[in-house]
């Protein structure tokens, strides 16, 4: 927890208008996390914080690559990202219930922890299938990996055909 307070904005001493914060996102960041998808990355973050009256917008810019392992072959590789949130703050008493997109700040409070903001930008942007050969960068999936993977699973195929309860089933069509 003593590394996330790094992400913490203080923002009770800012005066009106824009500020700009910069943070670094590393292993260290996602060891926090315990269940986190992304172990390691080496991404930088660019946090501009417009306050005004009534409110603070934050608009995110977080860059760099995260350290993902391929669905296919099973090999690591690193996954650019390159992600534009913008979050907004509200000062308040109640709660807002009905918009995810605001979040209330009471009174007491005196500063925003955008840790969880930016675990979380970080994980949707993760592709939903990982895969090596997708990225462009001219990197192919292991290639022997592949070979190990459709011999040990080329065995399965000739048992599941040779199943009697499927050629009864064959003979109905």
């Amino acid at each position: 927890m003593k590394t996330l307070k790094t992400y913490s904005i203080p923002y009770t001493g800012l005066k009106l208008g824009r500020h700009e914060f910069d943070y670094v996102v590393d292993e260290s960041f996602f060891k926090e996390f315990e269940y986190s998808l992304v172990k390691n990355g080496k991404l930088q973050c660019n946090v501009v914080l417009d306050k005004q009256e009534t409110m603070i917008i934050l608009d995110f810019h977080i860059f760099g690559t995260v350290e993902l392992a391929c669905d296919r072959c099973l090999s690591e590789y690193n996954q650019p990202v390159d992600i534009h949130e913008q979050q907004i703050a509200k000062f308040g008493e109640e709660e807002i219930d009905e918009d995810e997109e605001i979040i209330t700040l009471g009174k007491n409070d005196t500063e925003i922890d955008i840790a969880g903001l930016i675990y979380e930008y970080i994980t949707v942007a993760v592709p939903y299938i990982t895969a090596c050969s997708n990225e462009g960068n001219g990197r192919d999936c292991d290639k022997d990996m592949l070979d190990r993977l459709n011999e040990l699973s080329g065995g399965d195929e000739k048992e599941k055909s040779e199943d009697p309860r499927w050629d009864a089933l064959k003979k109905l069509k």
